[in-house]
């Protein structure tokens, strides 16, 4: 019988006693050696006190109650989780040396005793399970993950201190949920990781998951009250608020030969009836090859222009004046900007999240794209099913509604990251696995052995 199905037993028990007792006192009787208390709240607390250490700070903000124990050596339902979690933690690409300090033959044996009430025994079980707990998170957050460009070392997952480890699963509404849906990540990690552990999927299947997972460890447990998440491999847009979808929509994103890279930033603004500053890669492959065949005509037509360059003060050139077959050839071009309105690759709007990969959301005029399947066909950045509602959402009013001509910046009252990840197998609103085409090739197909739960090196099953 395990420690835990052995706790459920001793309650068991002791409430059967207790009513004995109550009975015997009801008829005058007197109160039998047995009967008497194991321990009290005050002992366990005092003992937790003198056991806490360098969890000291913790225990004392609760006034040294125990959080997986009551002070009557009840195990509570979080810890068969938390347990289950551990025995798998192979799961979590930790390496062979954080897998053995994460044993659980220790603390099992520390809840076995717990279960005779004794209070030192019940603070010493609290505590270890509290240290577990946190050596476990921890290690979670520093396990490899999948690279991701970051704007900033404030939206990349940081590895928390132990207070903070267990000041979260204090306050979560549930402790037994915290702990099985792995509060301390991001929430679609919990499904993959069960995922992984549930027989049924082929090796390929779950070599796929195994990256999937890498790449939500580069996400952040809550990146902010709302934030964006781009799935590129989905070619989907969602909107979060306090860890919840709140809204999604339809993207197009970069075409295989442009992939869209896996990224963080804040959106800081919007710039209605924008320009679109033409990246200089196209200015070969489209534009030279279209001043070639049309010449100043097709540029018109299609609201280009060619500039100085890209600043306030940029001046017009004459396109005459550019040696367009060198540029089709190779040759560095020009500066080329295409018109706010009409035929602007653009649209109406775009949201900025200033970058050095000139990656950002914008409108498009391009509907089309947007009832594919596959919509990986964009340049490499990300075309919005409705940019309009984005924009209600980001700025609290319409884009739409203001009117056409010239550009204008509009600041976010508060800044909303947004990462851009790539997900080839994500949780379903079924409860399933969804897997996706791997458009971009960024599956490794590791294999994995035939033997379940083992782990090789960091970062890789076998």
């Amino acid at each position: 019988m395990t420690g835990i199905a052995k706790a459920r037993l001793a309650l068991t028990t002791r409430a059967m006693l207790a009513l004995s007792v109550g009975a015997l006192i009801a008829v005058g009787a007197p109160t039998p050696a047995f009967a008497a208390p194991l321990g009290s709240t005050d002992k366990v607390r005092a003992e937790v006190a003198d056991h806490a250490g360098d969890l000291r700070k913790f225990y004392a903000a609760r006034e040294n109650r125990p959080l997986w124990i009551s002070a009557t050596g009840e195990v509570f339902p979080a810890v068969d989780r938390l347990l289950e979690r551990l025995d798998s933690a192979q799961f979590d690409a930790l390496d062979p040396k954080t897998l053995k300090r994460l044993r659980t033959g220790e603390v099992r044996r520390d809840l076995d005793r717990a279960l005779r009430g004794k209070p030192s025994d019940i603070a010493e079980a609290d505590v270890a399970m509290s240290r577990l707990f946190v050596d476990y998170v921890r290690a979670m957050r520093a396990a490899p993950r999948a690279q991701m460009i970051y704007e900033s070392q404030a939206l990349a997952p940081a590895i928390p201190t132990a207070e903070a480890v267990l000041q979260a699963a204090a306050k979560a509404p549930s402790l037994e949920e915290h702990v099985a849906q792995m509060g301390w990540m991001h929430p679609l990690y919990a499904p993959l990781r069960d995922a992984m552990a549930t027989p049924g999927f082929t090796e390929q299947r779950r070599a796929t998951i195994w990256d999937n997972l890498q790449r939500v460890r580069a996400l952040p447990a809550t990146p902010a009250d709302r934030y964006v998440l781009v799935d590129a491999a989905a070619a989907r847009l969602t909107m979060y608020e306090h860890g919840k979808p709140v809204d999604s929509m339809k993207v197009v994103v970069g075409r295989p030969d442009a992939a869209t890279p896996q990224m963080a930033g804040f959106i800081r603004y919007a710039i209605v009836n924008p320009y679109w500053n033409v990246p200089p890669d196209l200015v070969q492959k489209t534009i030279a090859k279209g001043y070639l065949k049309g010449g100043a005509k097709w540029l018109k037509a299609n609201g280009y222009e060619v500039l100085s360059d890209y600043g306030d003060d940029a001046k017009l050139i004459d396109p005459k004046s550019v040696d367009w077959k060198a540029v089709a050839a190779g040759a560095p071009g020009p500066y080329v900007r295409q018109r706010p309105g009409g035929p602007n690759f653009m649209g109406k709007v775009k949201y900025e999240f200033p970058n050095a990969q000139g990656i950002y959301l914008h409108d498009t005029p391009e509907r089309a794209l947007l009832a594919r399947d596959q919509r990986q066909l964009s340049n490499g950045c990300v075309r919005l099913e409705d940019a309009d509602r984005l924009g209600r959402w980001l700025l609290g009013r319409s884009v739409a509604r203001i009117p056409a001509g010239k550009e204008q910046r509009l600041d976010l009252p508060t800044l909303v990251p947004v990462y851009i990840t790539y997900l080839t197998a994500a949780p379903d609103a079924k409860g399933t696995i969804a897997f996706r085409s791997d458009v971009y090739g960024r599956d490794n197909m590791t294999r994995l052995a035939a033997r379940d739960g083992v782990s090789g090196a960091a970062g890789s099953p076998r």
